[in-house]
């Protein structure tokens, strides 16, 4: 996995990492983990869901609220971290450690698009106010 650096961020507060092998590994900004507190339960999206770009697919809950997440991408759920079932809590400790879950892109060229619509850090930390 690259680093934060390298991600793409959407407005609704999810990292998407392109990968060497041309998936997209997904997961929350820190800044979600802290406006979150501590993370109790993930919600996770199904195998071989289709997700289209912004779509709420899966949910975040903490002591003091719930969160959707939203496909950064466009493309098919491919795996899931399964860690999360057992440990929820460590999205808090290190947010851009932790994938939820993998997306295999719908095309290079959605790919492309989608991402042209994606932050890079510097930008989402200026408009999140992290």
């Amino acid at each position: 996995m690259k680093t934060q650096d390298t991600f793409k961020f959407a407005e609704t507060h999810e990292w998407a990492s392109i990968e060497d092998d041309g998936l997209v590994w997904v997961g929350i900004s820190n800044h979600a983990q802290e406006a979150l507190g501590d993370v109790m339960f993930f919600q996770a999206p199904k195998i071989g869901q289709e997700v289209k770009q912004g779509e709420a697919i899966a949910a975040i809950e903490s002591v003091k609220a719930a969160s959707d997440i939203h496909a950064p991408i466009s493309g098919e759920i491919i795996s899931l971290n399964e860690e999360m079932d057992a440990a929820p809590e460590m999205v808090n400790e290190n947010p851009y450690a932790v994938w939820l879950f993998k997306v295999k892109p719908t095309s290079p060229e959605t790919l492309s698009a989608d991402l042209g619509t994606l932050m890079s850090l510097a930008k989402y930390e200026s408009t999140a106010g992290a």
